[in-house]
């Protein structure tokens, strides 16, 4: 198999597709090595093992949403596509979503996927139980009251077992507006960068770092919220936009103002389209927020080697939280997300003079995306990562779970599976 950017094939030729919870445990119990797969949205081999490959597509679907407690229980193959449907319909929702609704719920929060927000955390935020299943095939199920078991096992790089099903906070269906500036000037943008990125409930930059303005931005905001007046030096869009220059809106989320449901305008592509064959390869680095003005600076300073292989960087925001491999653990945060075109030899020569440039302000890699495994230090970077090593080495000291890219993030286990 391939994952859906195209650039990599998974190592397993043994693929399974378990019809139940029970099977899948049995399955995992029985194998040497193994990982499961979701919408394989990963750009890197973090889910890819010699094992066996499970798919979870098969496993009954279920979406239970708990008016009492205020959260939806999901299984791990759902998308969040199908998520937000189903919460639409009875009212809920959750309080953010990615680029795109199509990704896998348990993959993305296994990896620190977001969305954008100074205010909102990562879809992992809104996790308040998890479901898993050990090597040995025991079943277990976390919450905030399992304290760091479950701190360390949410953003769990699949390390620590294969993810059944999710319990998420809900909130109360809500509208949304969004609109698009253009050619923002970067001295305008770096003079204001947080005013900016706050003077929405999302929003997102999209530049390629050349020249003195930034193409897009996208804004959007509560309908409950007061109109955007400040354009910080850039002129409305006249026309629906997409975020690649010359492409079309029509798969795109509606913008101009136009007030709609949460679903609808959070992520930047509509549920009904898959926006593009995925030929295209992805970074991205997560770093304080007060840093931002530096770090663009420093990724500009780049710009001529940057924009020949980009299709576009997107800047966006996240507040904190306490998941211990979470990109956004205890720091608000600026992400800087790198969409490339399929040139990987020469996206991954780049690669290491721009985490040089931001190795100073504390750059933290998406887990799921192109990034130097021994370039970072990671102890430095995620303070609770050496207890997250303890974490996987006690509950699966055979490395059941592992492969290549954790062995290189975590050690390789001291004993070998059977």
């Amino acid at each position: 198999m391939k994952n859906w950017a195209g650039n990599l094939n998974y190592a397993s030729t043994d693929v399974r597709r378990p019809e139940s919870v029970a099977e899948l445990a049995e399955l995992i119990a029985g194998a040497r090595r193994v990982k499961a797969l979701g919408s394989r949205h990963s750009f890197n081999r973090v889910g890819d093992t010699d094992g066996v490959h499970v798919l979870l597509d098969a496993l009954p679907q279920h979406i239970e949403l708990n008016r009492e407690r205020q959260t939806v229980r999901v299984t791990g193959g759902v998308s969040y596509g199908a998520l937000c449907r189903t919460l639409e319909q009875s009212g809920a929702a959750i309080h953010n979503l990615a680029s795109l609704p199509h990704i896998s719920v348990a993959g993305a929060v296994q990896t620190g996927t977001h969305g954008s927000g100074v205010n909102n955390p990562s879809l992992a935020g809104a996790v308040v139980g998890i479901d898993l299943i050990r090597p040995s095939g025991e079943q277990v199920s976390l919450s905030h009251g399992d304290g760091d078991e479950f701190l360390g096992s949410v953003v769990g790089l699949g390390a620590l077992g294969i993810v059944t099903g999710l319990e998420l906070a809900v909130r109360p269906s809500f509208r949304m507006r969004q609109r698009v500036l253009e050619n923002l000037p970067w001295e305008r943008a770096l003079a204001d960068f947080t005013p900016l990125v706050s003077s929405a409930y999302s929003v997102s930059l999209f530049t390629d770092y050349a020249g003195g303005a930034i193409s897009q931005v996208w804004l959007k905001a509560l309908d409950s919220e007061p109109p955007i007046r400040d354009r910080f030096g850039a002129a409305p869009a006249t026309r629906p936009r997409h975020p690649l220059p010359g492409m079309s809106a029509e798969n795109c989320t509606v913008q101009m103002d136009e007030p709609g449901p949460w679903l609808d305008r959070l992520p930047h592509f509509r549920h009904e389209f898959t926006p593009s064959k995925g030929e295209e390869l992805q970074s991205e680095f997560i770093l304080p927020l007060e840093h931002a003005p530096a770090a663009l600076e420093a990724v500009r300073s780049l710009a001529d080697k940057l924009a020949p292989l980009l299709f576009v960087s997107e800047i966006r925001t996240g507040a904190a939280d306490e998941f211990w491999l979470s990109p956004f653990y205890r720091q608000q945060s600026v992400a800087l997300h790198f969409t490339w075109k399929p040139l990987q030899q020469e996206v991954e020569a780049v690669l290491p003079r721009l985490e040089e440039l931001l190795r100073p302000f504390g750059a933290r890699p998406h887990w799921g995306k192109l990034f130097t495994p021994g370039g970072h230090d990671w102890e430095s970077l995620y303070p609770r990562f050496a207890d997250f090593r303890l974490l996987a080495a006690a509950y699966d000291p055979a490395g059941k779970f592992r492969n290549g890219l954790l062995d290189s993030l975590l050690g390789v286990p001291a004993v070998s599976a059977p």
